[in-house]
């Protein structure tokens, strides 16, 4: 198990610095074998050739692309100090980059939205969960029925739909027409737990109804399939009580094909859910990074890429240990 876990590791660095190496290259080494300034990226309408000079030297523009990207790799694991002339710029560990045009960190505008998005990643997961797999399971148990054929149905309706549109939908009927919540100001859980979720309850649901409708597809699907395999009929005909049978026997090979999904979905909205973020106007990772691209703040665009990465590579290394728990032979392959 511990070398399992080691092999994993290792491939999970290898990926990220894969990703670092990909990012840097896409917002410094393209723009200049394009014929582009990364300088005039950074400055945006500044056109003053001297301030142009002065970005190149403060950002170190003007050293060699391999030691830029070392610098910048090394901010992963120490502060960086960005000088020019007699001003100097620290950006504290970890440095993932220095927004000059909000006079920050790029890590510290991250840990002061991630809270944000984090309370997303807590609620919504937890609700598409349950709701899904209850409702596909259900309707695998009772194939072509009533409840079976609405379900799909309010599932299908649901995919359908883009967030965007469920999340304005919901915040114009809830908290607008029929005054049920307040208008969504996010509150933090250590200030007053109640009103935080009060407040990110909509979230929840906008995010969740997206999610859950495809869970309960996945799940309806797998276990028809699951049901009509050779085991379970014996498990039937050995005279095991029907709970058994589908909880003991059905369910596992379906749940470990859940933890895969779950996992990832779980591992992407750590990277900040944009749209959800956008309608209801959340401070989280995936504001920061919509409002980075809309003002071409390239540091912070770079950051909140990498941060996602991070966690999308993390969750597969978390489903590969729970494979690893729940099945030995992933191990031993």
């Amino acid at each position: 198990m511990i070398a399992f876990l080691i092999r994993r590791i290792i491939q999970a660095v290898t990926v990220l610095l894969a990703v670092s190496l990909i990012t840097f290259g896409l917002f410094f080494l393209v723009p200049k074998l394009t014929g582009s300034d990364p300088a005039a990226l950074f400055a945006g309408r500044v056109t003053n050739p001297d301030a142009l000079n002065g970005i190149r030297i403060k950002l170190g523009l003007n050293h060699p692309l391999l030691q830029q990207y070392w610098d910048y790799l090394g901010g992963f694991f120490h502060a960086r100090h960005f000088d020019d002339g007699p001003d100097k710029t620290t950006c504290s560990w970890p440095c993932l980059g220095y927004s000059f045009k909000n006079d920050l960190s790029v890590g510290h505008l991250i840990a002061d939205r991630f809270p944000v998005t984090l309370s997303l990643a807590i609620g919504a997961p937890i609700i598409w969960l349950v709701t899904g797999v209850t409702v596909g399971r259900i309707s695998a148990l009772r194939p072509r029925s009533m409840a079976d054929r609405a379900s799909m149905l309010v599932a299908l309706a649901a995919i359908s739909l883009p967030v965007y549109f469920t999340a304005a939908v919901l915040r114009l009927f809830v908290v607008y027409d029929w005054h049920w919540l307040p208008d969504i100001n996010y509150v933090g859980f250590t200030h007053d737990p109640v009103l935080w979720a009060k407040n990110l309850l909509l979230p929840w649901i906008s995010l969740a109804t997206l999610y859950a409708a495809s869970y309960a597809r996945f799940t309806r699907a797998s276990m028809l399939d699951v049901l009509n395999e050779d085991y379970i009929r014996t498990a039937r005909a050995k005279g095991l009580p029907e709970r058994t049978v589908i909880n003991r026997h059905a369910m596992r090979p379906v749940g470990t094909l859940i933890i895969t999904l779950f996992g990832m979905d779980v591992g992407a909205l750590m990277g900040g859910a944009i749209l959800t973020e956008s309608v209801f106007g959340l401070p989280g990772l995936g504001k920061l990074g919509y409002d980075a691209i809309s003002q071409h703040d390239l540091p912070i665009i770079m950051g909140v890429t990498i941060l996602a990465a991070f966690f999308i590579v993390v969750a597969n290394v978390v489903v590969d240990m729970l494979y690893a728990v729940i099945d030995p032979r992933v191990r031993l392959s």
